[in-house]
């Protein structure tokens, strides 16, 4: 299992949340999403390492912004 976490700009209710949770869940090989608007945290759990950039451009799709927490 992968951990990611990322910083997610934007997010201010459970509706947030839910958009989020939804495009991320998607991915194929997520096993966890994890999000707080009240944190602007978003941990994904995965089978294996996902590029960053998909994990974004996701959280693009649902209309919010998001950096890769080193």
């Amino acid at each position: 299992m992968t951990t990611s976490e990322y910083r997610v700009s934007g997010m201010s209710c459970a509706h947030c949340e839910a958009a989020i949770r939804g495009e991320v869940a998607r991915i194929p090989g997520v096993q966890g999403v994890d999000v707080s608007a009240d944190t602007g945290r978003l941990v994904v759990v995965s089978s294996a390492p996902i590029d960053e950039r998909t994990v974004l451009g996701a959280v693009d799709e649902a209309g919010f912004e998001a950096v890769l927490v080193a």
